[in-house]
């Protein structure tokens, strides 16, 4: 915002260093730009400017377009047919002055309201950003750190991931009546997803350090996202295609989490560390949520194929937007401003990846074997509920189809919501000084006694409604270890975590 009157036909005295703050944040302009306040302040506007005529009331930009012209020897920039924006632009990067940071200003004269005018923008000497005067607030988009648009793209990599890993849950309940497939045999298609899952465990982690993790992660995407299409595909070849298949698509969702990791273990400052890995693997709970509720839908209208068709497709989505805005670490993105580069490193230079892993080492301490047993137990639970539930809830509880699916998204939208208030909860205990050590124990124990609790009592209810609350409930206090063994993980090892 300019200023109407400013400086007009009247000399209304020197407004720099006048005691308020618009005063002073002017005077500062000006000692930037090289004018003499005062001087300028005293100078009329209408004055004859050498080789022009006289010339009308002028508003803050031409009036320190005019001042700086006469100070660097450009002339006057208030000449009759040119420009003045242009020659001012140009002039001024010609001279170097460095960039000012935008800012609004207001002022009243004495005869007038307020009067609004913009000072057009200032490049910097290197050319390489551009400064202005007046405020113009950036897009909320262009203001958004960079470390969180990486941390909601893995959110939406893990969303797509467990889309693609439950749309079996609900379509094996109508393949197995096309195919005959008995209980062993709807067993066996359900498990070699975990054949591929666990080969690229450790893989992944070794090429996400050679290759960076957007690479292995982008490749991870594509290639489950391929799987799951040819999935139906497969299915009408014959079982072994089928188990291939799905054996295939765990390969390429095995190298997602160790991935996942290292690009955040780079990115994200251990301030924020419960928060945005909660956020990433509410992704998978919101995942569950979506697949359950609209497979049921589409298998209706569609048919069972539907669900790998449309699921698959949307990874090509994704995929293009990890292109364009996912960097492996914050040195390889230039458009990083320094400020959120000095908030990510804290003060510390990035490491080298790692070539030789100590595994000897690193299997001889007690708190490894301690993370490995309980993921190892937290994945037991995890992972059965998720596979058998849909089927749990139809020939147990006697649900239909449709049914079955939306009662199963109650339990993960609750385990979404929770592994979001763990992570909130987990730091701001550590921001207050209680040391992270006791945070893991405490939300890893939240994380296993709740599940505990919550399942022992289905063997005791007597309605299908309690039953779903009992789910719900335990996958609920499941999600809090998201803030305990899952982070334990960067704590104990920060260079290994990736593994």
């Amino acid at each position: 915002m300019a200023i109407g009157g400013l400086i007009s036909n009247r000399n209304f005295g020197c407004f720099i260093g006048s005691g308020n703050g618009f005063q002073n944040e002017r005077g500062i302009l000006y000692q930037r730009l090289g004018i003499n306040g005062s001087e300028l302040c005293n100078r009329k506007s209408n004055a004859l400017c050498r080789n022009h005529q006289p010339r009308k009331i002028l508003p803050l930009q031409a009036t320190l377009q005019h001042e700086l012209g006469h100070r660097r020897g450009f002339k006057c920039f208030l000449q009759p047919g040119m420009d003045s924006r242009i020659r001012f632009r140009n002039n001024i990067k010609d001279y170097g002055i460095s960039k000012i940071n935008r800012s609004r200003a207001y002022y009243k004269s004495e005869e007038s309201d307020i009067t609004e005018g913009v000072v057009d923008s200032l490049p910097s000497a290197d050319g390489s950003a551009e400064a202005v005067l007046a405020q113009g607030n950036l897009p909320w988009w262009q203001q958004f750190p960079r470390r969180w648009v990486i941390v909601l793209l893995c959110f939406a990599s893990f969303l797509l991931c467990n889309m693609d890993r439950v749309n079996m849950s609900i379509a094996i309940l109508p393949m197995s009546q096309e195919y005959n497939w008995n209980s062993a045999t709807v067993g066996l298609i359900q498990s070699s997803f975990f054949w591929g899952y666990l080969l690229t465990q450790i893989l992944g982690g070794i090429w996400a350090d050679k290759f960076g993790g957007k690479v292995v992660l982008g490749f991870g995407v594509v290639w489950w996202s391929i799987a799951t299409i040819m999935t139906p595909i497969a299915a009408r070849l014959g079982l072994p295609f089928l188990l291939v298949v799905r054996a295939f698509m765990g390969i390429g969702e095995g190298v997602a989490m160790p991935a996942m990791n290292n690009m955040l273990s780079k990115w994200i400052p251990v301030s924020e560390r419960s928060r945005s890995l909660a956020l990433v693997y509410s992704g998978m709970y919101l995942g569950s949520v979506t697949g359950l509720a609209f497979s049921p839908m589409l298998i209706h209208k569609f048919g069972w194929p539907s669900v790998f068709y449309s699921f698959g497709s949307l990874g090509s989505i994704w995929f293009l937007l990890w292109l364009k805005y996912a960097y492996s670490s914050p040195k390889d993105d230039p458009e990083l401003s320094e400020e959120e580069k000095k908030v990510i490193l804290g003060g510390s230079k990035p490491r080298e990846p790692v070539t030789v892993i100590p595994w000897k080492l690193i299997l001889s301490k007690p708190p490894v074997w301690a993370l490995i047993i309980s993921h190892f137990c937290h994945n037991w639970g995890t992972f059965i509920l998720l596979t058998w539930m849909p089927t749990y809830y139809n020939q147990v509880l006697k649900f239909n189809l449709t049914e079955s699916g939306l009662l199963c998204v109650l339990p993960w939208f609750t385990m979404a919501v929770f592994a979001n208030i763990g992570g909130w909860i987990a730091d701001t205990l550590v921001s207050r000084g209680l040391s992270i050590t006791a945070v893991r124990k405490i939300m890893q124990s939240i994380g296993f006694l709740g599940p505990a609790f919550f399942l022992t009592q289905l063997s005791r209810v007597k309605t299908p409604a309690m039953a779903v609350l009992c789910m719900a409930c335990s996958q609920g206090s499941d999600a809090f270890s998201q803030s305990g063994l899952y982070s334990n993980h960067q704590d104990i090892g920060p260079r290994y975590a990736v593994r």
